[in-house]
């Protein structure tokens, strides 16, 4: 009987290695791979603490595993593999209780057949949950492999550059301590990475721990100027306040040197304060009857909080020559709201703060034939020089006096539109701008900048319909606008008017929308046709651009600027159209012609003029440095590092994109076998190459196959004749 129990003890623990196997074989491989993702992409720590669950639960599973009972299962293989135990391999596991039973009588005759039994008890192996296994594995390994490097695994790298060489020097510990200007309000931190992010005229403080110690320690930037070490004890220490970005690098005297590493520190500029007009809703507006007062309101934000707010106020008189002029000014106080307090608003502190103002028009004299121009100008707490930005100027007009059988004649013919009839070109080179960055854009951001030009739009096209004498359409927008319903409803509103204007029959009273608006809040003398200003070849050019305005600013209140460019240009085109008609009649606008000076008149000095005849100088785009550099780089041929790097030393204006070409070169200047460099380095030039000036080509001379050719065709003229 023991040969027999020992064997059925030998398939248990058989049988229970295969399990345990499986098991191991099915967690592992993906448990180990989501730890390197976590490491790679969290930190160590969080890596080391994923670990010790991941381990905790592999010996809960091991546990249960080791546990569990496994006769039943080596009982139903054991029927299945053998048929001379009768389908009564369960009778093996039973004990013996009184010699002579039917049960006992069986299981000795099953443990007598055991002998020279080949079946195999254990469970077969997993091999689908392995092959999955093996496949999340990879997938792991592989998103390990590309995700950039963890904070965590950054600091210690700084912590130990190149540790374990002999031949280096090594950073031990390193600590960067950033305190921003006190304006900013900003607290002070600490880095310990030597890459970091910090505000406009930021004093950081560098504190190195270096080994071996060497005799001198200093940080070289990309401008060219240095910065020493003191040595106190074993530490390195210096400060610097910066104001713009920068890139350096650790030398070390007196030791090996260190890693050849470039490090960079991004400051994050002061934008001066931003301003929305939020009443009135136009810059030009009439004076209407019996009013008062003038409401004014404004909206102006800041990163760093607003030190101060003036409302200057120009109000001119007078016609003609005998025009004067009286300015004042008053100092504004932004009113508290739900996220600044009252000792906030009072001080200038807030990031966003609200200023409303109430003009009164008596205490200024405003009477007739006067205008009223008021501008703000806010500062912020910007030291030691405030950034300073000023609103648009918004200007109250008294109502010109009613035309007279005569008032023609007081008219000045003009070739030209007004000044910003033009300005449809430069909603055209915004729209295109929008355009070529959506790619860059989030979609919020996208939509905001795409709405923005599409009120630009609307001012300009509104501006047009004044010559048209069209104000009910301006009423009814602004009474579409001024409703409490969300943007895309008053958007359509807007849309709804302007179709129901264009697509109702003749007759027909503006049916729907269109004829609840105009019979609320319009008046019906404003008609087009009724325009005295513009001859109706004109009128009826521009009617044909306002109706392009119209489906262009549809487009670009939606967010479509694609869709809306060929109207915009459309548009544009009638509006050249009408910039040639024969006369545009302007009341009350003056020619301005440039004052000569007297001194001069028949003395025949020409020392400040400029030479009509001389042949516009060509600039050679291709001599500058960084073009050289740049073809040099993709012809293989030795480049001129100095030249190309006092170049872009130079080229302060780029921003970002002076950094990263300056990193890219100095790593494709260390390392002359990186391919990989030199092509990051080419693509980081192309964007600051500069561009030639416009100039005309030369005729350049045929060659003998060209000339030959128009000889022929010259000829073949002539016998023609």
């Amino acid at each position: 009987m023991k040969p027999a129990a020992d064997r059925l003890g030998f398939w248990i623990a058989a049988a229970r290695r295969r399990e345990i196997a499986s098991l191991l074989l099915v967690i592992l491989p993906p448990m180990l791979a989501a730890l390197v993702v976590i490491w790679r992409i969290v930190g160590p720590r969080a890596a080391v603490i994923a670990a010790a669950l991941s381990f905790a639960l592999l010996v809960c599973l091991l546990w249960r595993a080791v546990r569990r009972d496994l006769r039943t299962a080596i009982t139903r293989r054991l029927d299945a593999q053998a048929p001379q135990l009768e389908d009564s391999s369960g009778l093996l596991w039973r004990a013996q209780t009184e010699p002579g039973t039917l049960a006992d009588l069986q299981r000795a005759r099953l443990l007598a057949r055991l002998d020279g039994l080949a079946v195999e008890v254990r469970a077969p192996w997993p091999r689908a949950r392995m092959l999955a296994s093996a496949a999340v594995s990879l997938a792991l390994f592989a998103l390990a492999a590309v995700w950039p490097q963890a904070v965590g695994q950054r600091e210690a790298r700084v912590a130990g550059v190149i540790a374990g060489s002999t031949t280096s020097t090594r950073i031990e510990a390193a600590r960067v301590e950033i305190e921003p200007p006190a304006y900013t309000k900003l607290p002070a931190r600490s880095e310990a990475a030597l890459d970091f992010e910090v505000a406009q005229d930021s004093r950081l403080v560098w504190d190195l721990r270096l080994t071996p110690v060497p005799g001198s320690v200093r940080l070289a930037f990309h401008d060219g100027s240095h910065l020493q070490l003191r040595r106190q004890a074993d530490h390195w220490q210096g400060a610097r306040t910066l104001a713009a970005s920068s890139l350096y690098r650790i030398e070390v005297e007196g030791a090996p040197p260190l890693a050849d590493e470039l490090h960079r520190i991004d400051v994050r500029a002061d934008r001066a304060p931003s301003i929305r007009v939020i009443a009135p809703g136009h810059t030009l507006t009439v004076h209407a009857d019996q009013q008062k007062d003038w409401p004014l309101e404004f909206a102006v934000d800041d990163d760093f909080g607003i030190a101060k707010a003036e409302l200057f106020l120009t109000r001119a008189s007078g016609s003609g020559e005998a025009i004067a002029f009286d300015e004042s000014s008053l100092v504004l106080q932004a009113e508290a709201g739900p996220t600044v307090t009252a000792a906030d608003a009072g001080q200038g502190r807030g990031a966003s703060l609200r200023y409303r103002h109430l003009v009164d028009l008596s205490a200024l004299g405003f009477a007739s034939d006067s205008e009223l121009i008021a501008r703000l100008v806010v500062s912020d707490n910007r030291e030691p020089s405030p950034n300073v930005a000023r609103s648009a100027s918004l200007i109250l007009r008294w109502p010109a006096p009613a035309a007279t059988a005569g008032a023609g004649v007081e008219g000045i013919a003009q070739q030209t539109l007004p000044a910003y009839f033009r300005s449809q070109r430069q909603i055209i080179i915004d729209t295109q701008a929008l355009i070529a960055q959506k790619p860059d854009l989030a979609a919020q951001a996208f939509l905001q900048r795409s709405d923005a030009i599409g009120v630009d739009q609307k001012i300009l096209r509104l501006r047009y319909g004044q010559f048209l004498g069209e104000e009910s359409e301006g009423h009814a927008e602004a009474a579409v606008e001024g409703g409490q319903a969300a943007p895309d409803s008053q958007l359509g509103a807007l849309a709804g008017l302007h179709g129901a204007e264009e697509h109702a029959p003749a007759g027909s009273g503006r049916a729907g929308a269109a004829a609840a608006v105009e019979a609320e809040f319009g008046h019906v003398h404003d008609i087009a046709e009724a325009s005295t200003l513009l001859d109706p070849q004109t009128r009826a050019t521009l009617k044909a651009a306002l109706d392009q305005m119209w489906q262009a600013e549809l487009h670009l209140r939606q967010g479509e600027p694609a869709q809306a460019l060929p109207f915009e240009e459309r548009a544009l085109e009638f509006i050249k159209q009408a910039q040639q008609a024969t006369r545009i009649y302007l009341a009350r606008v003056g020619l301005e012609l440039p004052v000569p000076d007297e001194k001069r008149r028949l003395s025949g000095e020409r020392g400040d003029l400029s030479d009509r005849s001389a042949v516009q100088p060509v600039r050679d785009g291709g001599g500058d440095a960084l073009a050289a550099l740049w073809r040099a780089l993709g012809n293989g041929d030795a480049p001129d590092w100095a030249a190309a790097r006092t170049a872009l030393r130079a080229r302060t204006d780029a921003g970002p994109r002076q950094l990263d070409a300056l990193a890219a070169l100095d790593r494709a200047e260390r390392d002359a076998s990186c391919s990989p460099c030199r092509t990051r380095l080419r693509a980081a030039l192309w964007a600051l190459l500069p561009q030639p000036a416009a100039h005309v080509l030369p005729r350049v001379a045929p060659a003998a196959e060209a000339a030959a050719y128009l000889d022929a065709v010259q000829a073949a003229r002539g016998e023609r004749r």
